[in-house]
C-alpha cells in the first residue's frame, strides 16, 4: 500500500530502538528521507547505520531546548522543509506509589514524556502550517486512560500527549497540518526489557516467566496475552504519516492489544 510520502523529510525522535527505529524503517521503505535522533549519539548512529535509504542521525537531548533547536537546524540544513514529525522518545521514568515519590521524580516523567513534545512540536509545526501540509504524530499509553498506581507520573505526562494532541490538531489543521496520537500497550521495546529483567530479579524468575507474570497479574484485560512488536505500532504510525490519512486529525489511535478495558478514547 502506497503511503504517498515519497521524497517526503520526516524527523523521528527516540529512534535509536523500538518503535522510533521500526517507525524509521516504514517510512524510508515508502521513500521518505528520515532524520533520526535520539540521546546517546553512539546508539543512535548504531541504529542509523542498518537503515536502508536517506537517513541523517543527529543525537539530540529533548529536555534541553538549546539541543531541540539543534536538531531542527540541522534537518533544514541538510533536507530543506521538515514535512512529517514523529515523537517516540519517552521513559518509564520513577515508579512506586504515590506517598514514595517527591517533586523530582514528577519532574523528569514530565520534562522527558511531556515536555519533550511541546518542545519538538513548537520547532517543527510553524514551518509546517506556512507551507500548508505537515503530519505529527505523538506517542501516548494505554497508561494515558486506563492509569496504572505505581506508574502515575508516566500517566500523568501520557493523558497530557493526548490532550497536546487534541490541542493542536485544532490550533494547526486549516493551514494543512494534522495531528494525532497513537498508544501502544506492552510493546517489545529496550523499556519494557528493563521493567522485565527488574521484574525477573526481583521474583527470582526467567525473563519470560516474568513476562507471564506481568501479563496475568498486571494486564489482565490485554486480550491478545502477549507483547506487541514494534513494528505493529509502526504501521500505525505510518499510516498516520500519510496522504492516506487526509481525513484524520486529533485522534488516539490504540495500538494494545484489547488492553484498555472501556471503549473510551
Amino acid at each position: 500500500m502506497e503511503l504517498g510520502i515519497k521524497d517526503r523529510v520526516a524527523v523521528v525522535t527516540g529512534g535509536d530502538s523500538g518503535i522510533g527505529l521500526e517507525t524509521a524503517r516504514f517510512l524510508l521503505r515508502d521513500g521518505a528521507k528520515v532524520v533520526l535522533s535520539d540521546k546517546d549519539a553512539a546508539s543512535l548512529e548504531k541504529a542509523a547505520a542498518g537503515l536502508s535509504g536517506e537517513v541523517l542521525a543527529i543525537a539530540a537531548d529533548l529536555t534541553k531546548p538549546e539541543q531541540v533547536e539543534a536538531l531542527a537546524k540541522g534537518a533544514r540544513e541538510r533536507f530543506g522543509a521538515v514535512d512529517i514529525l514523529v515523537n517516540a522518545a519517552g521513559i518509564t521514568g520513577p515508579t512506586g506509589i504515590f506517598h514514595e515519590l517527591g517533586d523530582e521524580d514528577w519532574r523528569l516523567a514530565l520534562e522527558v514524556d511531556f515536555m519533550a513534545a511541546v518542545r519538538v512540536c513548537r520547532a517543527f509545526i510553524p514551518a509546517m502550517a506556512e507551507r500548508g501540509w505537515g503530519r505529527v504524530v505523538l506517542i501516548g499509553s494505554e497508561d494515558a486512560v486506563q492509569p496504572y498506581a505505581d506508574e502515575l507520573p508516566y500517566c500523568a505526562a501520557k493523558a497530557a500527549i493526548l490532550n497536546l494532541t487534541k490541542g493542536l490538531s485544532k490550533t494547526y489543521a486549516k493551514q494543512g497540518v494534522l495531528v494525532n496520537s497513537v498508544s501502544p500497550a506492552y510493546i517489545e521495546t529496550p523499556m519494557t526489557d528493563a521493567m522485565m529483567e527488574k521484574r525477573a530479579k526481583k521474583n527470582g524468575t526467567s525473563f519470560e516467566e516474568a513476562v507471564q507474570s506481568f501479563l496475568k497479574e498486571e494486564r489482565p484485560t490485554l486480550e491478545l496475552a502477549r507483547r506487541g512488536r514494534p513494528e505493529e505500532v509502526a504501521a500505525a504510525i505510518a499510516f498516520l504519516c500519510s496522504d492516506l490519512a487526509s481525513f484524520v486529525n486529533g485522534a488516539n489511535y490504540r495500538v494494545d492489544g484489547g488492553s484498555v478495558a472501556t471503549v473510551s478514547t
